[in-house]
């Protein structure tokens, strides 16, 4: 059987902006997939997801990360967003990464919901690769999701394509 990715929206920033939202998300689907390629001028900060406007202590998430020179692990709990490029963080100059966010079983409103995220950052003192799995304990069904830079803004000419993974 088929995995059929449907394009929902695409967003290409015009001017610099401090976070971008996805809203409105049919629950048509069983996942979502949010392929980014952003740039965004931070002092040692990441770039952060949160779902539904969710501010609380409702986040977790678990890092591996490379360098080509050293490698870690991290996590944080009980934050309130899931950081989608921690350890890779910025050296204050601007950087680019690109990343493919994995939303599983979003609209189901009995489980927590997991995002599995593949992350480059291509530029800076800190470039390497990441994965992370993050978690947001709510059993409601995602209806909006929003990235942010953690200090400073996106920049413009970042691209943002989120995709509904079509139901079996």
């Amino acid at each position: 059987m088929a995995i059929t990715y449907e394009p929902l929206v695409t967003t290409t920033l015009s001017s610099a902006t401090a976070t971008v939202t996805f809203g409105s998300i049919s629950s048509a689907y069983t996942d979502l997939v949010l392929i980014a390629n952003w740039g965004t001028s931070v002092n040692g900060d990441g770039t952060l997801m949160r779902f539904n406007s969710d501010t609380g202590s409702n986040y977790s998430d678990t890092e591996l990360y490379g360098t080509g020179s050293s490698a870690g692990s991290q996590r944080r709990s009980n934050g309130a967003y899931i950081d989608i490029t921690r350890a890779i963080g910025g050296d204050g100059s601007t950087i680019y990464t690109n990343s493919i966010i994995s939303v599983n079983n979003y609209s189901n409103t009995t489980t927590y919901k997991t995002a599995l995220i593949r992350a480059n950052l291509a530029t800076g003192t800190y470039a390497g690769v990441a994965a992370l799995a993050g978690l947001w304990r709510s059993t409601s069904a995602i209806t909006s999701v929003t990235i942010l830079a953690a200090s400073g803004n996106l920049l413009s000419g970042s691209t943002f394509t989120l995709y509904g993974i079509l139901k079996a």
